[in-house]
């Protein structure tokens, strides 16, 4: 390391001394080239006699050359510039610009040499773009036309290889052949390609030998060793190195890790840790029950290392069955029946594992299975006792009488001990009890008569248990029919009524009956019908037996009448023809009813003949209507009588009527108790009885009855006003509507006197009424009333 690191220094310091001399002679060579080529200008002006122009060269500059990453003390000398027509006399300037100028590059203005200030890096800028110009010192003239050039860094070996990716992760499987490619790896090296070799990389490997190599060109790592087996070692960290220069030394190098797993093949059978497997099992145990586990190793993953089961011979492969656990890969041996330790002891089983899943690559390695023995021992148990038979049916016959014996079951205990047996039935089989079992012969009996049309089966249980041991038990089923025996009379199948017209003709069949027994009907037994012998002389209906089971009733009289009877019963004797025969006598209900033309029955019922006669349904029913009408129309002329409103007065030119006014003043106070009473001035015809016509208006006019009025000095308004209601009442040309004249009358002995105008008659007043003589006829009643003072002092 260190040995490279001195090699590097040596190689920019003998960089930064080349720079420097070509930067030194490159102006020189530069003026010596512009001279020459202006003594050759001048010769040929003198000889020609003519100026030719020529572009001057000397001050044309393409690119200089700076080392990076120099750290000298002083600034490194890029360059110089140099115009032919600077004569040294410091009045030519020299400037500078563009990228860098002023901070990384700087120039003598005087002499034009260029130095670098800072220490630059090729991989962050690799040129830089000046522009360079000679100017005249006192006037700032250009003396130059300006000039570009370029300043590139020469690049160094100064970034080490990186792989910018790592670490890296791989995969390749197991057993693979010399030369698999497991993947590829590729470092960067930030320095220049183009220049030296301060970029070329070689690739080798450091740590994974000998099962991995590595192409130095390509760094594409490939398998190494043959024949490795993930079982033995399934990880393998490897180290990639990457160094420049080619490789020689000096170059700088970088490292990365690459994890590479072996992945599984089929490559192992599967292997039965030892070659026999011994197992037990109790004789009580019931199918489906597992009896052991073995299992074969495979070292495996996966489907790789899938093992199936199966017996491949052996004495218990019926008794027996192998599957297996799909989590555990394991192999289940369970019963396929129960096994008997008095009858067999022991099985031996032949027991195959293999490979599900094969890899033909593999397959001449094989075979992929293994083998074992497995020896199973049957262990005694105590087992209940067992009956001769899975179950029992036995018949007995209805109305057998209790004690009848039914049938007898049997158990025995299986064990070598061979205890005796006690028999019982549970009670929740036979609720009623109608069974027994003797407890020691196992013999079924009834305990009462049983009915087949009740119940005509029974199913019960009969336990049998150990006595002594542990008292095991076991049940069977017992299934008992009830014979039939013929103890039930026929009987009508239904129950309805037969509807027969009044103009039915005689012969005509109206109905077909048939019958129900609740007993069981043997091959060929039918019922037998027949009319009741009470009933075998009636006239009216007939019965003929179709020796099927059924009757048919017929018509043999012309007409009935449901006046006279309305119904009919007809006796009918049902025989079963069965050992003993069994008869009854049903009842068969006719109707008569009334039918029309077509024999279509339009009435059962006899209540319409009650009506008067010639008053059929279809009359009530208008009646009905009729009645429902008219109190519809009364209703709604009601209501529209209630609605009508009262006409308005009619005021015509003679018709004139007084006008009271009323004032709401004092009463009389407490002497005002002969007041008269206002309520019968409401309605003043109703204490007569008499109510007028209010609703015409008479043609005629009569003249004011004479003699009705009251004397003019009189002070009686009572008088006064009883006269005004006789007049009203008897009145005419009265309006077709109340006219009601309330009188502000309010007794008499008032102290403080009535304000009535009314009073003015009988009071003495200057004033002169007679000029309402002249208003017309609308006032003449006025000036009647208030001139009767005058005519009365003119009579007196």
């Amino acid at each position: 390391m260190w040995e490279g690191l001195g090699l590097q220094v040596f190689l920019m310091c003998l960089g930064a001394v080349l720079c420097s001399a070509v930067a030194a002679s490159a102006p020189l060579e530069h003026s010596h080239r512009h001279r020459l080529s202006l003594h050759r200008h001048r010769e040929r002006t003198g000889k020609e006699g003519q100026v030719l122009h020529r572009s001057k060269r000397g001050w044309v500059w393409n690119q200089f050359f700076v080392i990076e990453e120099y750290t000298g003390p002083d600034p490194v000398l890029v360059g110089r510039l140099h115009s032919d027509v600077d004569a040294g006399d410091g009045n030519c300037k020299y400037i500078l610009s563009g990228e860098g100028a002023g901070t990384i590059f700087v120039i003598d203005d005087k002499t034009g040499n260029i130095h670098a200030t800072k220490t630059l890096d090729r991989e962050e800028q690799a040129q830089y773009t000046l522009t360079a110009q000679a100017v005249d010192r006192a006037t700032n003239k250009p003396l130059e036309p300006p000039s570009e050039f370029i300043v590139k860094v020469q690049d160094i070996n100064d970034n080490p290889p990186e792989f910018l990716h790592g670490p890296y992760y791989a995969r390749v499987p197991e057993m693979s052949n010399v030369g698999t490619s497991v993947m590829q790896v590729t470092a960067t090296d930030a320095d220049d390609p183009t220049y030296g070799n301060s970029a070329r990389l070689v690739y080798s490997i450091l740590q994974g030998q000998p099962y991995f190599s590595v192409e130095p060109q390509t760094g594409i790592i490939r398998t190494a060793l043959p024949n490795m087996d993930r079982e033995a070692r399934q990880e393998y960290d490897v180290v990639i190195q990457a160094k420049d220069m080619g490789g020689h030394m000096g170059g700088l190098s970088g490292t990365t890790e690459v994890k590479i797993t072996l992945t599984d093949v089929n490559d192992n059978p599967p292997k039965f840790p030892q070659s026999v497997y011994a197992m037990s099992v109790s004789e009580d145990k019931v199918s489906g029950e597992e009896v052991g586990r073995l299992k074969a190793k495979d070292p495996d993953l996966g489907e790789n290392g899938l093992v199936s089961y199966r017996f491949i011979e052996g004495d218990g492969m019926t008794v027996f069955e192998i599957t297996t656990d799909t989590d555990t890969r394991e192999g289940v041996i369970k019963l396929r029946k129960p096994v008997d330790f008095e009858t067999k002891r022991a099985y031996t089983l032949r027991v195959e594992a293999s490979n599900t899943h094969l890899d033909p690559r593999f397959i001449a390695w094989g075979p992929y299975k293994d083998t074992a023995t497995v020896k199973v021992m049957v262990e005694d148990a105590d087992e209940p006792p067992a009956f001769m038979a899975t179950s029992y049916s036995y018949e007995v016959e209805e109305n057998a009488p209790d004690g009848t014996v039914v049938g007898r079951v049997h158990a025995k205990d299986t064990d070598v001990a061979n205890n005796p047996v006690r028999y019982m039935i549970p009670r929740y089989t036979d609720v009623e009890q109608f069974f027994s079992v003797g407890p020691e012969d196992g013999i079924i009996k009834t305990t009462r008569p049983l009915d087949r049309e009740t119940l005509p089966w029974h199913n019960i249980s009969v336990s049998a248990t150990e006595i002594g041991g542990h008292h095991q038990d076991t049940k069977v089923r017992v299934n008992i029919k009830v014979k039939d025996v013929n103890d039930n009379a026929p009987e009508f199948a239904t129950q309805n009524e037969i509807l027969v017209c009044e103009n039915v003709s005689p012969g005509k069949l109206i109905e077909t009956v048939s019958a129900v027994d609740k007993d069981e009907m043997v091959h060929r037994q039918y019922f037998h019908f027949s009319i009741a012998p009470e009933a075998v002389n009636n006239q009216n209906f007939s019965l003929k037996d179709n020796r099927d089971s059924t009757a048919s009733i017929y018509v043999t009289r012309r007409g009935f009448s449901r006046m006279t009877q309305d119904v009919y019963f007809l006796p009918i004797e049902i025989n079963d023809n069965g050992i003993p025969p069994m008869s009854s006598t049903n009842t068969l209900t006719i109707r008569v009813c009334s039918c029309d033309s077509k024999d279509t029955i339009l009435s059962c019922n006899v209540e319409p003949y009650i009506l008067p006669a010639g008053l059929s349904t279809g009359a009530l029913i208008a009646i009905l209507a009729c009645i429902v009408i008219l109190l519809a129309i009364v209703v709604l002329f009601v209501a529209l009588r209630r609605q009508k409103k009262e006409p308005l007065i009619v005021f015509e030119e003679e018709d004139i009527r007084e006008n009271i006014i009323t004032y709401d003043d004092e009463g009389g106070g407490e002497e005002d108790t002969e007041a008269f009473d206002i309520a019968t001035l409401q309605n003043p015809d109703g204490a007569n009885g008499f109510l007028p016509r209010k609703d015409i208006k008479p043609e005629l006019q009569y003249p004011m009855r004479p003699g009705g009025r009251p004397v003019a000095n009189s002070v009686d308004v009572d008088d006064f006003i009883k006269t005004r209601i006789n007049d009203a009442d008897n009145d005419p040309t009265a309006p077709p509507y109340d006219s009601i004249q309330i009188y502000g009358y309010e007794g008499r002995g008032s102290i403080a006197g009535s304000l009535s105008s009314l009073e003015s008659v009988t009071t003495d007043s200057d004033l002169d009424y007679d000029y309402l003589q002249s208003w017309g006829p609308r006032f003449k009643k006025l000036a009647d009333l208030y001139g009767t003072k005058d005519s009365a002092d003119d009579n007196s």
